[in-house]
């Protein structure tokens, strides 16, 4: 075997066990006993102490020294082992294994904290987080932006600086439609009670209606919904709510996008660096506009009207224009997974200031709660009730998710480049949508995106799709066009 072969050989099996770490992880938001928390820590614990051996085994650096990539795929391979291999090496192997206990923990002390309101409960265990990853982003940055790079895990290739001069650019265009919006007449909602056992009966249809293979994958109930996994074994989770089916079918749509993603990459790259999406913004370019400029379209929420009126009877809703005005009403509200597409990027924006501030040592863990009232009240005008719709909201801080948040808002970026492509690529896109077909826009964006994985930079491989360089004036013209003729602007 060559040294290439020998590299690819035991990356397949490096990856395999961290597909296995994963299922672990899938497990514990789904179906684990809550008493199990303690020992799932020291399970994590365990299998991270072998996944940082095998990504920092010296004999990976020999092979990456004298690899060969036999083609353009392979080089990318190595782009991306070697990129993996030099972080891993920073970083101590008692550090990572602490992380991964420390932080499987804290999961189950958040869920705990969230549903009793109490985020004293919390704060000890998410200093201890916090501390981690400042250590841990230390130990990658050599010198440089801590937060930088914790950032690069997510989104190589991007830092603070730029996140925040596009996040500059998006803000004062965000508040002034929010400010319109607000003051005009807001549609009406549901108001009705929606059993859940057809709520689950109608968002299965949603998963199968937008791609999702049932054979590789399953849908269960979660907290907080998530995608996990890739190749032939990718899952997903949503959750139910007797007066808001939107949060059940949405939920389900944004993250069939991450898994459908997942599901369509080239089988050639399975268990591979390749095998997975090119970033978090890319993933989450695909979970926005599969659950925003698809499923909130006027035309496939005409189709989703007349699946809901067979399902539950008269809810309320007169007609199919009132029913996608209710769909896409712009309302004050405290969950960022709940947010309109107008307000959505302000909570990410929240996020990113107060968890740079406490990487950069700026923001100590027990001023959080202030901290993040303070700026809620400031960005969005009331004041925030309770710490679940506070910052107990978000399970991303208690597993140590740090630089992960502002890629929601990247994601939506790529999405209304891609959705200005596809829009010429489909023509007929509206009539396809309006009888429940997603199949030419989900099929346009596996060949142009999905389907090459990690093989191309995220910048590039949406470049390569929508032909433009990533850019927040598709996505702000999108916004201000639709939710002008929503409320009549």
């Amino acid at each position: 075997m060559t040294a290439y072969d020998e590299l690819m050989a035991y990356q397949r099996e490096t990856t395999a066990l961290g597909m296995i770490a994963g299922r672990l992880g899938w497990d514990q938001e789904t179906v684990m006993p809550r008493g199990a928390a303690s020992q799932r820590g020291e399970e994590m614990a365990a299998i991270e102490a072998v996944l940082h051996g095998r990504r920092s085994d010296p004999r990976v650096g020999d092979w990456l020294a004298s690899a060969e990539a036999p083609d353009e795929a392979g080089a990318a391979q190595l782009r991306e082992i070697r990129r993996a291999y030099e972080r891993t090496v920073k970083v101590p192997a008692d550090l990572a294994k602490r992380i991964a206990q420390v932080t499987s923990e804290a999961q189950g002390k958040w869920a705990q904290a969230r549903a009793d309101e109490d985020v004293v409960a919390f704060l000890p265990v998410l200093e201890e987080v916090v501390a981690l990853k400042r250590e841990e982003g230390a130990a990658l940055a050599s010198g440089g932006d801590v937060y930088d790079a914790l950032v690069e895990d997510y989104e190589p290739h991007t830092t603070a600086a730029q996140i925040g001069a596009i996040f500059d650019a998006m803000r004062p265009r965000l508040v002034d439609l929010r400010a319109r919006l607000l003051a005009r007449p807001m549609p009406a909602g549901v108001e009705e009670t929606f059993e859940e056992a057809k709520q689950m009966d109608l968002t299965r249809l949603l998963a199968r209606v937008f791609g999702y293979d049932m054979d590789r994958g399953r849908l269960d109930k979660a907290v907080h919904p998530f995608s996990s996994g890739s190749g032939n074994d990718v899952r997903i989770t949503t959750r139910t709510s007797l007066t808001d089916p939107f949060n059940c079918f949405y939920s389900t749509i944004h993250e069939v996008g991450h898994a459908t993603y997942e599901q369509n990459i080239d089988p050639a790259y399975l268990l591979t660096p390749l095998g997975q999406g090119a970033s978090m913004g890319v993933h989450e370019s695909q979970s926005r506009i599969y659950e925003n400029q698809l499923g909130r379209s006027r035309a496939f929420t005409g189709w989703l009207y007349a699946q809901m009126r067979d399902r539950f009877g008269d809810f309320g809703i007169a007609d199919a224009d009132a029913f996608y005005a209710a769909v896409n009403r712009v309302h004050n509200g405290y969950i960022r997974t709940e947010a309109d597409e107008v307000q959505y990027n302000l909570h990410i924006m929240l996020r990113f200031d107060l968890e740079r501030a406490l990487m950069q040592g700026d923001l100590q863990v027990s001023d959080l709660e202030v901290a993040w009232n303070d700026r809620f009240k400031a960005d969005f005008g009331y004041a925030v009730d309770t710490p679940s719709n506070g910052c107990l909201q978000d399970v991303h801080w208690s597993v140590g998710l740090f630089g992960y948040f502002p890629t929601y808002s990247l994601g939506n970026v790529y999405a209304g480049c891609l959705y200005e492509a596809l829009r010429r690529a489909v023509p007929d896109l509206d009539t396809q949508l309006a009888t429940g077909d997603s199949s030419g826009a989900t099929g346009w964006l596996r060949d142009n995106l999905q389907h090459f994985g990690g093989l191309y930079a995220p910048r590039d491989v949406i470049k390569r799709a929508s032909g433009m360089e990533p850019s927040p004036e598709p996505l702000l013209g999108y916004l201000e066009t639709k939710f002008g003729g929503i409320y009549g602007l």
